[in-house]
């Protein structure tokens, strides 16, 4: 038999063990020729301006995205290298040259490499038809897709991936003449010494994370804590999340495992003192990879929540920047009577206050104007009726973080006493972007300017009307339109939205298998042990159990950890856009959690089937 086809009956022999890690791998390639293909797809390039921004992020987020799946490929098969050392030194004691084995292992990782590819590039070419689908609904265009395929796309992929692959292969290679012998025949066995709980790390650790969190907190236009790191900010906001994370995993949850040793009503129950001796003599290992996998939960969510918050909010965000349908310079054009809810023709003053540190423009407009405008927006304005000392003020771009209310506004020798003062605006934004100033009728006739005449006009579904606003558009001076505005926040939104689920899918899958194999390795050394415990009478049902609790930690900590990491980032980022992301947010993380709880019922039932299975064969 030669040594390649010995490789290949080791990979049917140990399709299970591989089995998770193949499909992983699989889906990192599925995810990835799926970007590719859309780098480089037709329909995408037909979109205009949209597609250089388009083009640009899936090259970005290819970029990232084969970084991230090198470093996941690498360390997951470092797992794997652990579990077959044993077996590389029963090759060794039988004579076999450690070159021999060397290529056994080499091979075994490229053929498992190349079908993963193969497997891959064939799914993510019949998934890509779908996502592109997907990719333009979640853009708001009805678009036609072509069925389309990519070469370029593919040697894309096959080079990177091969690369990767190769790697692994040279460092399988190198496992034979790193390690002794006798090294390789305890490697599972190797154990770690109890750990001590050490109260100053505690403590830093439990500072770092509140430092972190007061940080991000912190308002980036006020805070002078800001202004003092600039842009490193970010940096040492991450750091200290990552140190503080790793010291509270090392020593706060030793401290709480050790409590847990000492309790008699804890530690005499069931299986629960070999739980907690499990996961103490194994924390200092598992401290490093529960930072890992609750720092690309935070990542994750973090990333994720604020792109679909930005999507959820896309609505919202339009009519709160243009609150009419349509919205122009000169006279009225026609449009159908039955879809117009409201049209307001109007006439402003454009006016410049001389001032310091700078000057103060105001587009000025009468009393009847004011209450016709709020009338079709919907506002409750009340009755106003002004003097002809008193106006009132509308501000969309008012910030009371370094700006305040107005008691009175001058307009040369002449002084108004502000009325009311409202803070959202009364006209879309990119056509009258500024301060406005309402004043009675007798007050608006007097005042110097030259005026010009704006419509207004809401219509019913403004964003089933695109074709509508670009008929006005061609034909008005200083247009703005709703539905414009909404299709390109949409366009925008809808790329990153799909851009940041699969790149967060991709991290979520790795973070899951990262401690599915933590987990499995852990039950090969275990195995003996339950063995041990189950002819001295405990029960499958309690072995279970304990499983049970043993990896309920291992999961829960870390997401935990990075829910209140994603929590306090996202709220950040909500104060400093001045937006409510509760809601898109409690939905993200909830879809988050569910496919995180899934990874678990699956690590728990891999680890139950290696106990039963051994306590079995040897009961």
């Amino acid at each position: 038999m030669t040594l390649f086809e010995l490789a290949l009956k080791n990979i049917r022999r140990n399709m299970k063990s591989y089995g998770l890690y193949i499909g992983s791998t699989i889906f990192s390639i599925i995810i990835y020729f799926t970007f590719a293909m859309l780098k480089h797809s037709d329909d995408i390039s037909g979109l205009a301006e949209t597609s250089k921004q388009m083009q640009a992020v899936m090259s970005a987020s290819a970029f990232v995205l084969m970084i991230f799946v090198a470093i996941f490929i690498l360390y997951s098969n470092s797992f794997f290298m652990k579990k077959r050392k044993k077996e590389v030194a029963l090759y060794s004691l039988l004579g076999v040259r450690k070159r021999s084995i060397g290529f056994l292992l080499f091979f075994e990782n490229i053929v498992i490499g190349l079908v993963a590819l193969v497997i891959g590039v064939g799914l993510g070419f019949l998934l890509s038809q779908a996502l592109l689908s997907l990719l333009l609904k979640l853009m708001g265009l009805s678009l036609s897709v072509g069925f389309a395929f990519s070469m370029q796309a593919v040697i894309e992929t096959v080079v990177v991936f091969f690369v990767i692959f190769l790697v692994t292969s040279l460092l399988g290679y190198r496992v034979i003449y790193r390690f002794k012998l006798i090294d390789l025949f305890h490697a599972e066995k190797q154990g770690e010494a109890q750990p001590k709980a050490r109260t100053i790390s505690a403590l830093i650790g439990v500072l770092a994370l509140a430092g972190a969190y007061w940080l991000a907190l912190q308002d980036l236009m006020t805070s002078s804590v800001w202004r003092i790191f600039g842009l490193a900010m970010p940096l040492v906001i991450i750091g200290l999340t990552v140190l503080g994370s790793y010291l509270l995993f090392s020593s706060v949850l030793v401290y709480v495992l050790n409590l847990l040793k000492k309790s008699k009503s804890w530690a005499w129950k069931g299986l629960n003192l070999m739980t907690t001796s499990q996961l103490l003599y194994r924390v200092r290992g598992n401290a490093k990879t529960l930072t890992i996998i609750a720092t690309l939960s935070a990542t994750t969510i973090t990333a994720g929540g604020a792109i679909f918050g930005t999507y959820y909010n896309t609505e919202k965000n339009v009519e709160e920047n243009v609150p009419f349908s349509f919205m122009w310079e000169g006279e009225e054009q026609n449009i159908d009577s039955e879809i117009v809810e409201d049209a307001v023709s109007f006439e402003t003053k454009d006016i410049v206050v001389p001032g310091e540190p700078y000057d103060q423009s105001y587009y000025v407009i009468d009393e009847e104007t004011f209450m016709k405008l709020t009338e079709a927006l919907g506002w409750d304005v009340g009755d106003i009726d002004l003097e002809q000392d008193e106006a009132v003020v509308v501000d969309p771009f008012f910030d009371e973080r370094w700006q305040e209310k107005a008691d009175t506004v001058e307009l040369g020798n002449d002084e108004k006493k502000v009325e009311q003062f409202y803070e959202k605006p009364l006209f879309n934004v990119p056509t009258l972007p500024g301060t406005v100033l309402v004043m009675n009728d007798t007050s608006f006739q007097e005042l110097d300017g030259d005026k010009t005449t704006y419509q207004a006009v809401q219509i019913s579904d403004y964003k089933d009307h695109l074709d509508l606003s670009k008929e006005l558009e061609a034909k008005t001076e200083g247009f703005s339109s709703a539905a414009q505005m909404y299709q390109d926040s949409i366009e925008a939104s809808g790329a990153m939205l799909f851009v940041g689920s699969f790149l967060g899918l991709v991290f979520l899958v790795a973070t899951g298998s990262i401690i599915f194999f933590k987990m499995m390795t852990e039950a090969e050394e275990d195995k003996d042990k339950y063995a041990v415990l189950y002819k001295i009478g405990v029960s499958k049902k309690e072995m279970k159990k304990t499983i049970r609790y043993q990896v309920g930690l291992i999961f829960l900590a870390p997401l935990v950890l990075g829910l209140m990491h994603g929590a306090v980032a996202l709220m950040a980022f909500a104060n400093l856009l001045d937006m409510n992301l509760w809601e898109p947010v409690i939905i993200w993380m909830a879809a988050y959690t569910m496919i995180y709880i899934l990874y678990y019922v699956i690590t728990v039932r891999g680890f139950n089937k290696t106990i039963t299975q051994t306590v079995t064969q040897e009961g």
